[in-house]
Formats: structure tokens, C-alpha cells, sequence
């Protein structure tokens, strides 16, 4: 009976070495891909880092329900963060926090005004007739090559009436490859006039209010002729030839002081990630006129992906206009781009006059394609509008010395924890230090590997969260080593108190940690702000704790219970019978009761 219940003791304690062996591989692999990615530090949140934080609150328009709900605040969402692209910023974060909040974190070295004027207003949709389109290339640097290709493909300088063979094949091969139509039949592709001007051009195209100019030829206009030397045309074509919209600094100059009802230039990139120029007349169609788009999955034609839109009463009349003006030319000038706060996003061809209040872009498109065009143009009609509630900005300095005050504070919470360790539990203190050695590792790499995946940054709060793990994961090393104390003072030996220990330790830790794991949880979940931060911190330290417990501090214990220093009882190894109130011997195993003495019938 003896021999099997050595085995399942021996079974217990299992093959720590195996476990802690396990551990550190996979800290070697955290910090190795942290290596590999390029981070080696925790990114920075603005209130440690410097910079500007603004809070947008969502606001619906009187008479307007439902318009904000999840879609449109993500759409928002990927429209600020162009908006803060454009101002050069590599580092901004832009999120959602709420349902009707978004924060957009801004770094030092931004110009705050600005980022708050590009951030705080609408978004502004506009449906524009193209007058010319080419490629986009860099005007410096690859200047005879750029001549050289041009010459080339079109055999003279960009002229709006000429369609690019090598982007508008067929229709269009630049990844929009759209068309507004109910028909599947694409376009002529044949070049119109090359020797047509681009005044010409603005002159033929529909005027603002949706009206074309109908005027004889020879009928002088009654307006005021604008002086020659600041002909709008002129100078539209002179800032085509020399548009570079590979440059992000030029894309944000086109945009400023644009107006609707003027003719512009502008950029769009095309699925295959190329920008493309453009000369765009006037606006005929605002986004608002637009009731809704959705992305639908064509099965009744060439099966793909398509966006249906639906117009209001007065967007259909003046949809209907353009596109039937649109219809009788050549392209490019048969399509009619969606701008999007200055730039491109789609620019379909039309075939026939749109008059029924409806249309579809279609071609080839993914399903991502589709959404995203739709969630654009349903973003461009809605009435949604942000209230800025607060703007906060931080210097790099004094960031700095917030960052400097919290790890101080960690380094006084850590070395009082330390000191009490030692203090109190002597020897078993190295295996207490240890632990919390490998679960700094552990959160350092997370917290490192965590702000380029998932945009998590460390800010103040966070920090705290960070200093109240200390005690967290302190206090389950107290625990299972109160419980192997208790076991010695059974007069148990060591090995089997370390193994007898456990199970009790395990069920205290685990319901220690899933409470404030728990109460993280809430905290992430009601709170908005910086207060997440503390959240987040604690609840991923909290999870760490469990790991570090399991998979550190047990099998190293079991590891230090077969050393002479800790198995004898030494006076430093905070388990010395003695000071525990243990008089030896000790036993191995639970003391037998000798059994009862027979009791004589006679004698009952």
C-alpha cells in the first residue's frame, strides 16, 4: 500500500524543470519579436508623450433619428484619420470610445489649431464632372522619365478631352473600374480632340445649380470677363501639368480654400494603390442629396459587387442633368467623380441619363471595396456633425516629468514589496523576486508588442494599473507560501507540504484574481478616457499573474524543495520548523492513529 502512494505523490509534483523551461521559451520569443518589429520601448500615450488630445461628441441634426449608431461612427472614424494624415502626422490615433465620442490623440511636433480645424469639421461629399484624368508622377526627380512615358502614351501634353490608353482601357483599368449605368455595355475608349482646351472644357461642362449653358456661340456672356492674366482655366491647367499627387503636402495645399462651385484639381488613388489627377468641374450633386447606398452582390448580371444609391427629390433632378449631359461624351469626360473632403474616391463613367432617382456603381470591386464606398457616400448624406468637448494638450516636458514621477513611484511600491519579502518570508523571498522578475518581462514585451498591433499606448493611468499589479501578484506569492507554512507546522517535511499546499493555494489565487480581473473588466467597459488605461493594464497584469504563478513560482518551488538549504529547515530559508512553532521530528506523511483496543463483551 506504501509503494502507490509514493507514486502518486511523485506524480503531483510532476517535471518542473520541463514547465519552467516552457516559460522562458516563450519570453525568449516575446522579446525577440519585440526586437524584430522595431519597438523596444512601450508606445507613449499624449499625457506622457506630449501632444494634443481632442474629444469630438456626435451630434444628430433636429428631425434626424438613428444617425448615430456604429457604422457611421466607424466611417467617421477612417475619415478623421485621412484628415490627420494629411497633415503629415504618423502617429495620430483616432478611435471610438462610446457610442457617440471620438478621441483623436495627436503628437508633439503637430500644429494643434490646425489639427483642430481639419478634425472638427464635417465631412463634405460632392459628385464633380471630370474634365481631364492621367496618372500622377512625381514631377521632380523623374522629370524626363515622366516627359518621356507621356510622350509616349499620348503623344502631347495632357489635354482634358484626351482619355490615358494605359489607365482607361476598355472603360477604365485603374482598379474603380466603375460605371453609373443600368447597362453592362462600357464606353468608347477612343481619344476625342486632342487639340480641345481645357477653357473649352469648363465651358461645355453643367453649371453649379445643375443647369447647362445653353448659350449660342456666338452670344457673348453678360457677366464681367475676368481679367486675362487671372484666367481660372489658365491657371487649372498650369496646376495639372505640375501636379504631383504622390506628394502627401501637395494633396492637403489642392484642398485649400476649395469652394463647391468651383472648377478644381484634385487626387484619387485606384485599387492598385496609384494616384491619379485630375481637372473637376464645379459641383452638380451635393452628398446630402444622397438618402442612402448600400453595397449589394449583383446576381442578375456579371456577378460582383456593386453600390446602389438613392436620391432625394431634388438630388434626383439634379442628378438626372448631369448624367445625361455626362452620356454624350467621350471619355474621361463622361465620368463624373465622388470627392470626398477634396479627394477622389471613385470615378465612374455613365452611359445614359440617370432620371428614376436611383443608380448603381458597378465593376470590379471586392466586397471591401463596395462597403466602403457605400459607408462614404451614406457618411457624405447624413446629417452628422461634431461638438468638440475638449481639447487637451500636453508638452513633451511636461510629459516627460509625469513619466519620471510614475516610475518612481513603481520603483518605491516595488522596493517596499522587496523589503517585506525579505523581512518576512527570508529565503523564500528569491523565488517571490524572481517571479515578479519574469512578470515585469512578461507585461514589458506585451505592453511593447501591444502599441503597434492594437494602438495600445501607456499613459498615466496605466501606469498606476501597472504599480497596483505589484501588490496583486505579491500577494498570490504570499498566499501559497502561508499555505506550505501551515503544512510545516502540521509537522509535515517540506516536499510533500509544497505538493499538499498547492491545490488549496490554487483555488485562493484563482478566486483572488478573477475578481479583480472582474472588476477590470467593468471598469474597461463603462468607463471612456484615460481610465480604460488603468483597466486594461490591470486586467492583462492580472491575467499575467495566473501565468506567472502556474508556470513560474509552482514548479520553481518544487524545484528549491529538493535543495539541502530549503528541505533542512535553514534559519534563513523562512521555513525553519522552529521559528514556525514546530517541534521535530517532522513526518512525511499523516501520522497513523493507533488502533482501538478491543472492548471485552463481558465487560459491556
Amino acid at each position: 500500500m506504501a509503494a502507490p502512494k509514493k507514486g502518486r505523490r511523485q506524480g503531483t509534483q510532476g517535471k518542473p524543470g520541463r514547465t519552467l523551461v516552457f516559460i522562458l521559451i516563450a519570453l525568449v520569443a516575446l522579446t525577440g519579436g519585440m526586437f524584430l518589429s522595431g519597438h523596444t520601448t512601450p508606445r507613449l500615450g499624449i499625457d506622457l508623450a506630449g501632444g494634443t488630445s481632442i474629444t469630438l461628441q456626435a451630434k444628430n441634426e433636429p428631425g434626424q433619428k438613428n444617425a448615430i449608431n456604429e457604422t457611421n461612427m466607424n466611417t467617421a472614424v477612417d475619415i478623421i484619420n485621412k484628415r490627420v494624415n494629411g497633415l503629415g502626422v504618423s502617429e495620430a490615433e483616432v478611435q471610438t470610445q462610446g457610442s457617440e465620442n471620438i478621441i483623436v490623440n495627436i503628437p508633439k511636433g503637430t500644429n494643434a489649431k490646425q489639427a483642430r480645424e481639419q478634425v472638427g469639421t464635417t465631412a463634405q461629399l460632392f459628385f464633380r464632372p471630370v474634365i481631364a484624368r492621367q496618372p500622377s508622377a512625381p514631377v521632380d526627380g523623374g522629370k524626363d522619365k515622366g516627359d518621356k512615358d507621356k510622350k509616349d502614351k499620348q503623344g502631347s501634353s495632357p489635354t482634358p478631352g484626351a482619355s490615358d490608353k494605359g489607365t482607361d482601357k476598355d472603360g477604365d483599368k485603374d482598379g474603380k473600374g466603375d460605371k453609373s449605368t443600368d447597362e453592362s455595355a462600357s464606353p468608347s475608349s477612343t481619344p476625342t480632340t486632342q487639340g480641345r482646351s481645357v477653357t473649352d472644357g469648363l465651358k461645355d461642362e453643367p453649371t453649379p445649380s445643375g443647369k447647362s449653358s445653353d448659350k449660342p456661340q456666338g452670344k457673348k456672356d453678360e457677366t464681367p470677363k475676368p481679367d486675362p492674366t487671372g484666367d481660372p482655366s489658365a491657371k487649372l491647367q498650369e496646376q495639372f501639368a505640375k501636379l504631383d499627387c504622390t506628394d502627401p503636402k501637395v494633396r492637403t495645399k489642392i484642398k485649400e480654400g476649395v469652394k463647391p462651385s468651383d472648377p478644381v484639381v484634385a487626387c484619387g488613388k485606384d485599387s492598385d494603390g496609384n494616384w491619379n489627377k485630375f481637372i473637376l468641374g464645379p459641383s452638380e450633386v451635393s452628398g446630402k442629396e444622397v438618402d442612402d447606398a448600400k453595397a449589394v452582390f449583383d446576381t442578375t448580371g456579371a456577378a460582383g459587387w456593386k453600390v446602389t444609391m438613392d436620391f432625394s427629390k431634388t438630388g434626383t433632378k439634379q442628378f438626372g442633368e448631369i448624367t445625361g449631359k455626362l452620356a454624350g461624351k467621350q471619355s474621361p469626360q463622361n465620368e463624373f467623380g465622388i470627392v470626398m473632403d477634396g479627394e477622389v474616391v471613385s470615378w465612374p463613367f455613365v452611359q445614359q441619363a440617370l432620371t428614376g432617382g436611383q443608380a448603381e456603381i458597378s465593376g470590379s470591386f471586392d466586397q471591401d471595396e463596395a462597403k466602403d464606398l457605400a459607408n462614404i457616400l451614406s457618411y457624405g448624406a447624413l446629417p452628422l456633425t461634431f461638438k468638440e468637448q475638449s481639447v487637451t494638450t500636453v508638452s513633451a516636458a511636461l510629459g516627460g516629468e509625469q513619466l519620471h514621477a510614475g516610475l518612481i513611484a513603481g520603483a518605491i511600491g516595488l522596493a517596499l514589496v522587496i523589503i517585506y519579502l525579505v523581512a518576512y518570508y527570508r529565503g523564500l523571498a528569491l523565488i517571490a523576486i524572481a517571479s515578479l522578475g519574469v512578470s515585469a518581462a512578461l507585461t514589458y514585451t506585451i505592453m511593447t508588442l501591444l502599441g503597434p498591433t492594437i494602438k495600445f499606448a501607456l499613459n498615466l493611468p496605466a501606469v498606476c494599473g501597472a504599480i497596483v499589479a505589484i501588490g496583486i501578484t505579491a500577494d498570490s506569492f504570499i498566499v501559497y507560501f502561508e499555505r506550505i507554512r501551515d503544512e510545516i507546522r502540521e509537522g509535515r517535511t517540506l516536499r510533500p507540504a509544497v505538493e499538499r499546499a498547492w491545490p488549496r493555494a490554487r483555488r485562493t489565487i484563482l478566486v483572488s484574481d478573477f475578481v479583480s480581473f472582474l472588476a477590470a473588466a467593468v471598469l474597461f467597459v463603462v468607463t471612456v478616457g484615460k481610465v480604460q488605461g488603468f483597466a486594461f493594464t490591470l486586467g492583462l497584469t492580472t491575467l499575467l499573474d495566473v501565468v506567472v504563478v502556474f508556470f513560474f513560482t509552482k514548479p520553481l518551488m518544487t524545484i528549491m524543495a529538493r535543495k539541502k538549504f530549503f528541505a533542512g529547515g535553514h534559519k534563513w530559508s523562512g521555513l525553519d520548523p522552529k521559528r514556525l512553532g514546530v517541534t521535530p521530528p517532522l513526518r512525511r506523511t499523516r501520522r497513523a492513529s493507533a488502533p482501538a483496543a478491543p472492548v471485552d463483551p463481558k465487560e459491556a
